[in-house]
């Protein structure tokens, strides 16, 4: 997910190495202490997870977990390049057997050093399959991940009680030094390097271990802030003084505060009562009205934000009825939705990647992501339709309420479907009851990549048993084919072979894509260096107090 900036030695990636070359209104001040406090708040939502990185998997606990840990790798905020953080070195002459090197000093917010057994001890505890953690499948290629997974029950969803793991720690990983360790993956992995500046690959304290309940109230990391507070209703970190990185933040407080409704953070943040909101309301974007509104603090930046329909895998009705899914997705109009409800920051979609990054094809999705009325309700009465209300369920963030009515209106004009928006209360709430098979119908998806990677918009969401594989998606050819591009020695081979899954996917239509997403975002007169890296996340590291 994300990233600061910082002039760090440029990291090179090639098929052999990656080298190391407190207020209640806005921000203010705060009397107190040998100085004043350079307090901010940012607009915030409810994390589905405690803020355990291995167990996060969502922006609203992810951009959290990033400001108070530090990583192996860090992405550059302007280009997502990685860049060494806490990692030396990253070396490996065959892609498969990887030694990593730590540079000394780094401390977790607890006093103890971070060393290389609690990158290992972290890794291994999100792997292993009773602990439940998001970001397991993210290990995927370690050697060994598969002894650390539970067997399947009689339902053929994992039965840790009935059939645990073989083992508690990955073969592929191995301390030899306070500060070396080295991984062993399954295959060649050409990119794995460029994957651990992700939030699941951040290093646990040994406290993590003797308390994991403890460190849910007191999350620790080794990040440039620290979590000095979590209630339901703020986040609030402060700023670490003995961070050992080059990410030193200028503020000396952030405060997110939880909001279930963006109009109302925005407008607290054009009154000067709220610092920083990453979320413009789509009424706020028509006619560019937040540029009137934040006149000189407002900013919009391209980043790798994917949006996308999901035809629910518990809804009989999709079930091998490609026609159908085909039909649904021509019948939305993406141009006059982008263009009506976005005004403009958005743009359709005709792929399952990014253009942000390296290996994005445009038109993969061809003509099932164009609007042709006439197609679409052949397709659909070759289908044989779809029997009662059709609920297209979001969460009630940014313009999910607005767009999800236009497109059950064009469903309806096109198609004759009785399609109904279901506007859950928030984030949190909406993926539990993903995770819980309790929607039907089709529903909201969204991905903000984690790592600059087409892998990383292919792998995650669509290979079976991937903690984000929302549509249960399962073709063993397309898991051979995403082997294969892992295995590839360059770039440029991995692409192809990695556009060759993609190719898969389309093929199958396991999903509909939207639209590309640029962020608009705005702030008060309080701060100043507002800054998104190249994730669609405010750079907390970078901004100042006006």
């Amino acid at each position: 997910m994300r990233g600061r900036t910082r002039a760090l030695a440029a990291a090179l990636i090639t098929s052999v190495a990656l080298l190391a070359t407190a207020c209640q209104g806005g921000g203010g001040t705060v009397a107190g202490g040998e100085g004043d406090t350079k307090a901010i708040s940012i607009r915030g939502c409810t994390p589905e997870n405690p803020l355990i990185p291995g167990a996060t998997s969502e922006v609203c606990g992810g951009n959290i977990i990033d400001a108070f840990t530090a990583k192996l790798i860090h992405y550059n905020a302007d280009t997502a390049a990685p860049e060494m953080d806490i990692a030396e070195s990253i070396e490996s002459d065959d892609n498969t057997t990887f030694t990593v090197k730590l540079k000394q000093g780094y401390m977790f917010q607890d006093g103890t050093e971070v060393k290389a057994h609690n990158f290992v001890d972290a890794w291994n505890y999100t792997m292993y399959g009773p602990n439940g953690q998001a970001g397991s499948y993210f290990y995927n290629a370690v050697e060994g991940f598969e002894d650390l997974q539970c067997g399947a029950g009689e339902d053929g969803q994992p039965d840790c009680d009935a059939n645990p793991p073989k083992a508690e720690e990955a073969t592929g990983l191995e301390v030899v030094d306070d500060y070396t360790f080295t991984i062993t993956t399954k295959q060649p992995v050409s990119n794995l390097p460029v994957r651990l500046g992700y939030s699941a690959f951040a290093p646990l304290p040994d406290s993590f271990f003797d308390d994991p309940k403890a460190f849910e109230d007191n999350p620790i990391g080794a990040g440039p802030f620290k979590v000095t507070e979590i209630d339901e209703t703020k986040i609030v970190l402060e700023k670490f003084e003995d961070y050992a990185g080059e990410y030193k933040p200028f503020v000396d407080e952030v405060t997110f505060r939880i909001y279930t409704n963006d109009a109302t953070a925005y407008n607290d943040v054009v009154a000067n009562n709220l610092d920083i909101t990453d979320v413009i309301p789509t009424a706020n974007l028509q006619g560019d009205l937040y540029k009137t509104d934040l006149p000189d603090r407002n900013g919009l930046k391209e980043t790798g934000n994917l949006t996308w329909l999901t035809f629910s895998p518990v809804d009989d009705q999709f079930t091998d009825n490609k026609d159908l899914r085909h039909a649904i997705s021509m019948a939305v109009d993406r141009e006059e939705i982008t263009k009506q409800i976005f005004a403009g920051t958005a743009t359709p979609a005709d792929t399952w990647v990014s253009p942000a990054v390296d290996g994005y094809k445009p038109g993969t999705c061809g003509e099932f992501c164009t609007f042709d009325p006439e197609k679409a309700k052949q397709l659909y009465e070759k289908s044989g339709g779809y029997d009662g209300t059709l609920v297209l369920t979001v969460n009630n963030n940014g313009s999910n309420k607005d767009y999800a009515e236009a497109i059950c209106n064009q469903l309806k004009n096109t198609l004759g479907i009785d399609c109904r928006p279901n506007v859950l209360v928030d984030f949190a709430t909406f993926n539990k009851k993903i995770d819980a098979d309790e929607l039907k119908g089709i529903f909201r998806s969204g991905w903000q990549m984690d790592y600059p990677s087409i892998e990383n918009f292919l792998t995650p969401i669509y290979v079976k048993g991937a903690d984000s594989n929302w549509s249960k998606y399962d073709n063993p050819e397309f898991q051979k084919v995403l082997n294969e591009a892992a295995a590839q020695d360059t770039g440029e081979a991995a692409n192809a072979k990695y556009q060759e899954a993609e190719a898969i996917l389309a093929e199958d239509f396991p999903t509909a894509p939207l639209w590309y997403e640029a962020t608009a975002f705005g702030w008060s007169d309080n701060v100043t260096d507002v800054k998104l890296n190249a994730f669609g996340v405010i750079d907390l590291t970078q901004v100042k107090m006006a």
